[in-house]
């Protein structure tokens, strides 16, 4: 199998410099090449022809958002991973970047004052990124088992909860899918993204405002209402408690699962012991299979499994473990399951609910 050709674009000597070490100690990955600008970058995209480009957001002549603009338009399915610093600024930046068409992110590593280690959070961070973008899961043409029968009986209207959990196309994907729930919806949503702290607060700040309903970054002691949707803090897990009849909200820094915190996995789980076969799982685009096993979980308490379609997905990890394990209720393109969750609480959607949906975020317009 060819090696995936990589071009870096960085206007850090130092940081090229990291990540061509890294990735070039990959076997199955190429640095095509670097560049230390964005226009340097396009015209290496058209020299090159990569298979992806990493680019960083501050740079020189053109600046990352500006590169990815322009790269959309003369290569709409290049990949791209966005490579920014973890600070509110880089987050917001990154979010508008994934709304113009970025495929994922990575935070630069911190001054840790050792090449060795920023090697490792690199390697551990891009590298899976870049295999999960442009070397998809194989396509299983039907569940790997059936699904178990009679498993998933709640009646239509009698759910409790919709738990979410998505990954890698994460922000436009829920940008589509919020929104599309009815107003007032009648249990509450609960959602864990991958994504490291502030990052989780400002997608939740995005969201709240493009879906028009109350969306906030989760506490621990938070009651859970209906119509309210969480979402997990970057660097920590989610569960739900009940406490003298009311479901209350816990976060802890528990050890990661699947390598994550926020893991899906721990949020399902959770959802599953305390709403049982009230519980609505919904498994979105991300690479990996963190929610595999706590849809097994949804499974046996009898609640029930929907997942992203292949086509939809950005990178079909995800949904597509759930997919093939014969978890999953319905398999449905992303534009299809606003509709479903609807159908599942016994709702219908207004009117002026129906429109003016584009499914993207807006720009974080920094204070």
């Amino acid at each position: 199998m060819p090696k995936v050709r990589v071009l870096i674009a960085d206007d850090s000597v130092v940081i090229r410099r990291l990540l061509s070490d890294c990735l070039g100690q990959d076997p199955e990955i190429e640095v095509a090449g670097t560049a230390a600008n964005g226009s340097i970058a396009l015209a290496k995209i058209e020299q090159l022809n990569p298979d992806l480009v990493t680019l960083d957001v501050e740079m020189p002549v053109l600046n990352g958002l500006e590169t990815l603009a322009a790269i959309r338009k003369i290569r709409p399915r290049l990949p791209v991973i966005m490579f920014s610093t973890l600070t509110e600024r880089g987050a917001a930046t990154t979010l508008d970047a994934l709304t113009l068409g970025a495929n994922d992110y990575v935070s630069k590593p911190s001054n840790t004052g050792s090449v060795s280690v920023s090697l490792q959070l690199i390697k551990e961070e891009m590298v899976p990124k870049i295999k999960a973008l442009c070397r998809p899961m194989p396509r299983c043409a039907r569940p790997t088992r059936p699904v178990v029968p009679g498993a998933s009986s709640m009646p239509v209207g009698q759910i409790a909860v919709v738990a979410i959990g998505v990954s890698t196309g994460g922000p436009n994907a829920l940008s589509v899918l919020l929104p599309g729930l009815v107003r007032p919806f009648p249990v509450p949503v609960l959602l864990v993204q991958h994504m490291p702290p502030l990052f989780t607060r400002l997608l939740a700040d995005r969201l709240s405002s493009v879906s028009a309903r109350s969306v906030r970054e989760a506490y621990a002691g938070a009651v859970v209402r209906p119509s309210e949707v969480w979402v997990a803090p970057g660097g920590y897990h989610m569960e739900v408690r009940r406490e003298d009849g009311t479901v209350k909200l816990w976060t802890h820094q528990g050890p990661p699962e699947n390598s994550c915190r926020p893991a899906v996995d721990v949020l399902f789980r959770s959802v599953a012991q305390t709403f049982g076969s009230g519980s609505v799982a919904v498994v979105l685009t991300g690479m990996g299979q963190d929610g595999l096993r706590g849809c097994e979980h949804i499974r046996e308490a009898g609640g029930r499994i929907l997942v992203q379609d292949e086509g939809s997905s950005v990178v079909w990890g995800m949904p597509g473990a759930v997919a093939q394990a014969g978890l999953a209720d319905r398999i449905l393109p992303l534009s299809q399951l606003s509709a479903e969750i609807n159908r599942l609480a016994g709702v219908e959607p207004k009117a002026d609910e129906t429109r003016g949906r584009e499914g993207v975020l807006g720009p974080m317009h920094e204070p």
